[in-house]
């Protein structure tokens, strides 16, 4: 298997030549001719668990393993379902077999003709050939987008009956087709049996060293070093963990494995990080990622030597004793409070508030976050701060922690076959543990000001964090980005902690409808919580007037049984607020004391200064940036003709200097309390928008291409698009539509630039949400 950065300059390669020679197919090579379109033109859907019909084509393996009609995202499965996970629940195309996948690559007698005839890839490709899609407008209403529809996902027997039933659907799916050299390319490989010659490539000796450094460290024989290191792995196991100065495209999954170092990963396949092994003895070790880096699931860890001396400070250097290595019982494992309660408390809260950004894209960025029903848990826009640890108080706290663990159970404590009303259950185990945790902070005595807040240390950007939802997907940000949005998280480590062993580590993204529900209902009661710590900021007088216009709408009073106790009514904030703005006025003083930690001003959506433009950028640059500043502060109606995400590429007189924002619309809810009827509690005469420089999110909604000189057109034509006429004329003039010849060469473009800006924390950005507008 080749690495990631070779990969990538194929995939430039291929992106960038138009005139080549046809190759024949016993000249085609995988991983030279193949890979590189696969990454530019198929990977853009498929790839990680929303692929349709999960046929992953993000590597060889996944094309091997094919397709199937079962989908991992069912919010009507009953019952939990074994996992389908690339690389660990089945290793051969056999065992894929068993598991109900169909081939997508001829597995029949070989020969040229058969090798087309029976092959899914092959045909979908012909179709395409034979029904093309307009060149111009929107798609035809056969073309179905809705990310929730029903997936047809033909077999090679079906296929016939598909292709007379829905002629339009040839892949790439409500796209423009492949170039013929790309067509002709995949068709000759396909023809000549769909050979992979990708070579496992050996580790590099400085890339080896480190796996075994590493690997010895996370092995460790103490007591002491197997409870840290289960808690680090408990959380570390869901990113990308890339070593300090080496290539910017070479990543690790931290993995259990029955093997020891120097032999062959044989990774053990527990659903979650925290299930039992299986096996006598396991050890953790450093598996090589070997799929192509898609945005949506990537989000990095970094490894270093500081990072180890780090770990050694906060978990092996402080004076406490492991007694006892916890077990696995499935309603122990699932509380981190009862099985890490012999590590201190302030150590496990200092090790997620290093790398909190990276914490919450584990939330964010993890198989629980897809779909609107999951996302609507949270506001679409709203920023984070988080309480500062207090060693002064180390002891007490964690012996608070260990005697109130029991109300601080989740969800997966109760294993796959949990009921819906479970979280009547939860609703009374969090009422308790609010009460307890009210009478501990009184008699902690602390005032409530600005020193109760972290710091970053004085220079750690993890301090502030921004969380956009758009609709069905979701990015988290350092800094606050945007205008002052409607509410605003306090979070501290029992909500830090919680919610990660609610969304990251304890969902099973194959479990039944009553795990789903249950996970989304408890995340309620955290937002809550980390809402009301935000309160205790505020003056008593404002209290209930700000957490009230959090939660309106006749629905939210009827209901009223999803509220969480009332946060502590009465102890005024150490705090002389200037202005009656209270958020607006906490949250600026905040940035001020912060200092480099706050991270830069955002001079685009929020600028409180005289100049707003950036004293290092050109001319160019700077006029932009007035022109961007307008379009940031248009709202409700005039943003009406904008989806979740889009990314604006002003085109210049040097396509070099085309600069990139991402338009960020944020859509206005009475209240987020509840999984349906989303649209009923829609205001949006209240939407604002975010425009941010470069890119953000992994799933753009629309491309948008505009010469410098047409920006105030653009501004001026995007406010008066509320109608449906109007909108179609917008997107005629600066949209690329679907349907657009030239998307592919912007997709493209905007990868490139992406991993230009950002080589080690970009990948390759998903169209399964692009928009028919």
């Amino acid at each position: 298997m080749i690495n990631n950065a070779a990969l990538y300059i194929f995939f430039i390669i291929a992106c960038c030549i138009t005139d080549v020679t046809l190759l024949a197919a016993d000249q085609v090579s995988y991983s030279h001719d193949v890979k590189p379109i696969l990454n530019s033109r198929c990977v853009a859907c498929h790839s990680c668990y929303d692929s349709p019909c999960q046929l992953n084509l993000s590597s060889f393996e996944g094309l091997e393993r094919g397709a199937t009609k079962n989908p991992v995202y069912d919010h009507q499965r009953i019952k939990a379902v074994e996992p389908s996970r690339l690389f660990i629940d089945a290793i051969s195309p056999a065992g894929w077999r068993k598991k109900r996948f169909f081939p997508v690559l001829n597995e029949q007698a070989q020969s040229p003709e058969n090798n087309i005839d029976n092959s899914l890839i092959a045909k979908s490709l012909l179709l395409k050939r034979d029904h093309p899609l307009p060149a111009e407008g929107k798609l035809p209403k056969s073309i179905e987008l809705a990310l929730e529809r029903s997936l047809q996902c033909p077999t090679l027997e079906e296929f016939n009956k598909h292709q007379q039933d829905h002629p339009l659907w040839g892949m790439p799916y409500g796209l423009p087709p492949l170039s013929e050299t790309e067509e002709s390319t995949l068709l000759n490989w396909l023809k000549a049996g769909a050979k992979t010659d990708a070579i496992p490539q050996p580790l590099s000796p400085l890339a080896a060293a480190e796996i075994k450094k590493w690997e010895r460290f996370f092995n460790g024989s103490s007591l002491k070093q197997q409870l840290s290191t289960r808690y680090l792995y408990e959380h570390l196991y869901i990113g990308d963990l890339h070593f300090k100065g080496h290539p910017p495209n070479e990543f690790y999954k931290l993995i259990r494995s029955a093997t020891p170092s120097g032999q062959p990963v044989d990774e053990l396949k527990s659903v979650r990080p925290f299930d039992g092994p299986g096996v006598a003895k396991f050890y953790y070790r450093l598996r090589p990622v070997t799929s192509t880096i898609v945005d949506k699931n990537h989000f990095i860890y970094e490894l270093s030597d500081s990072k180890m001396q780090r770990f050694e400070q906060l978990f092996l250097k402080p004076k406490f004793s492991v007694t006892q290595l916890p077990g696995y019982e499935q309603q122990s494992t699932a509380n981190p409070f009862k099985t890490f309660s012999q590590l201190p408390a302030a150590s496990r809260y200092q090790f997620l508030l290093d790398d909190a950004q990276y914490f919450f894209s584990g939330f964010i960025k993890g198989p629980v976050c897809r779909g609107q029903a999951s996302l609507n848990v949270i506001r679409d826009q709203f920023w984070v701060a988080f309480v500062k640890p207090q060693p002064e108080f180390n002891q007490q706290y964690t012996q608070f922690l260990a005697e109130n663990n029991q109300y601080l159970q989740m969800p997966a404590s109760d294993g796959e076959n949990i009921g819906f009303l479970e979280w009547r259950k939860y609703n009374q185990l969090q009422r308790n543990y609010l009460k307890h945790k009210e009478i501990f902070t009184d008699h902690l005595q602390q005032p409530v000001d600005l020193n109760l807040i972290w710091d970053g240390d004085g220079d750690n950007q993890n301090a502030l964090l921004t969380v956009f939802r758009h609709f069905d997907s979701a990015t988290v940000t350092k800094g606050l980005l945007g205008k002052p949005p409607l509410t605003a998280w306090v979070v501290d480590y029992p909500v830090f902690e919680r919610i990660h062993y609610l969304l990251a580590a304890g969902f099973n993204v194959s479990g039944s409808i009553g795990h789903q529900v249950t996970t989304r209902l408890y995340m309620d009661f955290l937002r809550m919580e980390a809402e009301n710590n935000f309160l205790k900021f505020i003056p008593i007088k404002r209290r209930i007037a700000m957490h009230d216009s959090w939660y309106e709408g006749i629905d939210l009073k009827i209901f009223s049984f999803f509220e969480t106790p009332a946060f502590n009514t009465d102890r005024e904030p150490a705090l002389r607020y200037q202005t009656s703005d209270y958020k607006h006025e906490f949250f600026q003083s905040l940035q001020q004391r912060l200092g480099r930690a706050a991270g830069q001003p955002d001079l685009i959506n929020r600028c409180l200064q005289a100049q707003c433009n950036n004293a290092d950028a050109t001319p160019v640059q700077q006029q932009i940036d007035t022109m961007m500043r307008k379009l940031a502060d248009l709202k409700g109606k005039e943003i009406a003709a904008l989806p979740e995400v889009s990314f604006l590429r002003i085109k210049t007189t040097d396509p070099a200097t085309d600069r990139v924002y991402t338009l960020v619309r944020n859509q206005k809810l009475l209240n987020v309390s509840f999984i349906f009827g989303e649209n009923l509690r829609r205001e949006p005469e209240k939407d604002t928008l975010t425009v941010v420089p470069g890119f953000l999110g992994s799933y753009p909604n629309i491309f948008f291409a505009v010469p410098q000189p047409q920006l105030a057109g653009f501004i001026d034509q995007l406010k008066h698009s509320s109608t449906k006429t109007d909108a179609d004329l917008f997107y005629g003039l600066y949209g690329i539509r679907r349907t657009n010849p030239e998307i592919w060469q912007y997709y493209d473009w905007f990868n490139k630039k992406y991993h230009d800006e950002q080589p080690e924390n970009s990948g390759l950005f998903d169209m399964n949400r692009y928009e028919n507008l």
